[in-house]
């Protein structure tokens, strides 16, 4: 039953152009193209453990000492006094708790100090700016090093400069040992981020991030098996290009250069929409849509294929939206005080998230009491 399953998932009428057939496609030294082996698609996984251990090793004996040495302080939180009715219901729902006057009676405390102890509790659970720092700075590495091998990887590869070569020819594409490392160490990367996710900084965006990381996995994989990769390259590229700033950003924040931090967040503004926004749907998404079909015949894999771009799409719309509305308060703040200045409280955990840079109004407040 399970190879009937199978079988019937895998279905060339489904994966593979018209008259094309898996054997066909199949990796063997007898054939003059060397296609990719659809096996391959596991490797990643193993890899992605590596990446979490080189993560904490870089965390623990790089980031954290260089995030120290720029005055970046490990704050912890008190630990709350124990009651175990109030341990109970936060536990049962940190962010609603019910009858807070049925509580402080059970625990012989007013109100107010349940209120605290609930505020207080909460805030254990926020990991320390260190922390934030260290993971941001992580990211930040990664996608440095990966664009920088993906541009060099693809700067002699006909299909970076015209992207109809990723359509002709097809499904007859070789791979080269440059792009399938290329293609591994980025799915190997996106795997650890979804696997680390759920002990990592807890983001008010964590479901749209979970989205993302898993949708980015299925177009990597599918693209593969499919012979797709021409396309996944260039998605690749276009993404880690912005990703830099986005994590830099963050990074900068928490280490409390504000200058730095403007100017990054400058270059993330005009990167992020010009490739996310411009070139991503007007190039990209233009290209799988209305070029694909006129240079080969279509099947219902692609379908699937551009179906995941578009959802990637759908996610760049809502995040260019929060980061406008981060960039709009900014500037009005710069407006205000001449200068661009953040609040002392903290910045969100994700330029995507809504909770964005505020202006401080300290100085402009203490001006006009004067």
């Amino acid at each position: 039953m399970l190879k009937a399953a199978l079988d019937t998932f895998w279905s060339e009428n489904v994966w593979l152009p018209p008259n094309t057939t898996w054997d066909d496609i199949a990796p063997s030294p007898e054939k003059a193209v060397v296609y990719t082996d659809s096996n391959h698609v596991f490797y990643p996984i193993p890899l992605a453990l590596v990446f979490i251990t080189v993560r904490y090793v870089l965390e623990k004996y790089v980031f954290a000492p260089f995030g120290r040495s720029l005055g970046i302080k490990e704050t912890r939180v008190r630990k709350t006094p124990s009651y175990p009715k109030l341990e109970a219901a936060y536990q049962k729902s940190a962010n609603r708790i019910k009858d807070i006057t049925a509580l402080a009676k059970s625990s012989d405390l007013t109100e107010r100090q349940v209120e605290r102890w609930f505020r207080l509790r909460r805030s254990q659970n926020k990991p320390s700016t260190l922390v934030k720092f260290c993971e941001n700075a992580w990211k930040c590495t990664f996608y440095v090093c990966n664009f920088s091998f993906g541009l060099y990887v693809l700067w002699d590869k006909e299909w970076l400069w015209d992207i109809d070569q990723c359509y002709i020819g097809y499904p007859h594409q070789g791979v080269t040992n440059d792009v399938w490392w290329y293609y591994t160490i980025s799915s190997a990367f996106y795997w650890s981020l979804t696997i680390s996710q759920f002990w990592d900084v807890r983001r008010k965006d964590f479901w749209q991030m979970f989205v993302h990381h898993i949708a980015t996995i299925a177009l990597l994989s599918f693209s593969w098996v499919c012979n797709l990769h021409r396309v996944g390259t260039l998605v690749l590229l276009l993404h880690d290009c912005a990703d830099i700033f986005v994590e830099s950003v963050k990074a900068a924040k928490y280490a409390n250069y504000q200058k730095l931090c403007d100017t990054l967040f400058l270059f993330l503004i005009v990167v992020w929409i010009s490739t996310r926004v411009g070139i991503y749907p007007f190039y990209i998404i233009w290209s799988t849509s209305i070029r694909a079909p006129m240079l080969l015949p279509m099947f219902p894999a692609y379908y699937i294929f551009n179906s995941l771009l578009c959802l990637l799409l759908l996610l760049h719309v809502v995040w260019t939206w929060l980061i406008l509305q981060i960039a709009y308060n900014t500037v009005r703040a710069g407006q205000m005080e001449g200068d661009i200045r953040s609040s002392s409280s903290e910045w969100s955990d994700s330029p995507q998230d809504s909770n964005h840079v505020t202006p401080n109004h300290n100085d402009a407040n203490n001006k006009k009491s004067k």
